[in-house]
């Protein structure tokens, strides 16, 4: 059975279908929506060997002719050198304005293959297929778009809403469990921002969700995946190009992209481990300044802690890089960083009146383990 929940943005509004084996069905689903029965495909190494034939196969049978262009894979692919090489294919492909791109993989292709399509020909249609579970809750809904530079994560990007997301769960059984519990980080965020059930739910369901048997984290992962694609649609109808409320996605980010900055996007950390961890830095931030209460911020830690997320002092990470990567944060206005502070589950707001001696402070403890 195919779940469905729309992200309502008028006449660009676009559904996500979410179901188990959907993508061996995709062309059906994104037939109508070709001007021509021609697309191109842009995937990843990884992705390839698993799931690409299924795409493909999908698309002949419904008799759409396609190229397909595949990108190295990892964190450091979503990159100014590499957005240039996909520009350059995609120009030998003669795609045309009317003509739509596939992103299958995870949030480093989709974000990648979606901010080139909001520049190529200024700006075509485009589909996302995320193959990971981070990508599936969090990066292919909204039209975030981009690349990272050596100054910071997603510097240089655009809003560009993809026209579909198709989300197979079977997608999920190829990865690792450390990609799974990268992406589990995003899911847990939605539960802290506004929804303490949605989290006392996580608490009672996570370890199934994660490492249970094949029926029961397929079910679990469905119904967790629906929530998180449902909390973020409201939040981008209400404010798509994030000047107010979308912001509060970004719980544990702020201190998440300056980790995976200065680890210089390597495998080493990935983007949920670093935003779990930013997470816990966050809930700890709001617990120095006697907002958050501690027993919430002891739930938050154990959650985690279940989940084997690394730890901050198991870096070797400098106080003075760090601050120095937060000051670069896009978020910065007038100079001065805007945090995402939590007086409790499910109770979060923005707030730019943070001391950085408090910053500093729990960065330290973090570092120090």
């Amino acid at each position: 059975m195919i779940k469905k929940t729309t992200v309502d943005l008028g006449n660009r509004s676009y559904e996500i279908l979410i179901g188990e084996n959907i993508l061996d069905d995709a062309g059906s689903h994104i037939r109508g929506l070709l001007n021509r029965a021609r697309t191109l495909i842009v995937t990843d190494e990884n992705v390839a060997q698993h799931q690409l034939f299924r795409l493909e196969a999908s698309l002949a049978a419904e008799k759409i002719s396609f190229e397909t262009i595949i990108l190295p894979a990892g964190e450091r692919t979503k990159s100014i050198g590499h957005l240039e090489t996909l520009l350059e294919a995609m120009l030998k492909t003669n795609l045309e304005r009317d003509d739509m791109i596939i992103a299958l993989g995870g949030g480093v292709i989709g974000d990648l293959v979606g901010f080139a399509a909001s520049i190529y020909l200024r700006g075509i249609g485009f589909i996302q297929v995320p193959t990971t579970l981070l990508a599936q809750v969090d990066s292919s809904v909204g039209g975030k778009t981009g690349v990272n530079s050596p100054q910071g994560k997603n510097l240089i990007g655009s809003f560009h809403q993809p026209r579909l997301v198709i989300i197979d769960i079977t997608t999920l059984e190829t990865l690792d469990p450390r990609h799974i519990v990268s992406g589990y980080a995003e899911i847990v965020k939605y539960g802290l921002i506004n929804d303490p059930k949605f989290f006392e739910w996580l608490e009672k369901n996570g370890s199934n969700l994660i490492s249970g048997s094949k029926e029961t984290r397929l079910n679990l992962r469905s119904e967790a995946i629906l929530k998180s694609c449902e909390a973020k649609s409201a939040i981008v109808a209400k404010d798509e190009k994030e000047t107010g409320a979308r912001a509060l996605l970004n719980l544990g980010h702020t201190f998440g992209h300056a980790l995976e900055a200065e680890n210089g996007y390597d495998e080493g950390l990935l983007h949920g481990e670093a935003v779990a961890m930013g997470i816990i830095l966050a809930f700890q931030l709001s617990e120095r300044m006697a907002i958050c209460p501690p027993g919430d911020l002891h739930r938050v830690q154990n959650h985690f802690e279940q989940t084997s997320v690394p730890l901050l002092s198991s870096f070797s990470f400098t106080l003075e890089r760090l601050l120095q990567h937060m000051t670069k944060d896009k978020k910065m206005a007038d100079g001065k960083l805007t945090f995402v502070i939590a007086s409790g589950i499910g109770k979060s707001y923005l707030s730019r009146d943070v001391d950085m001696k408090d910053v500093k402070a729990v960065l330290e403890l973090g570092l120090k383990g």
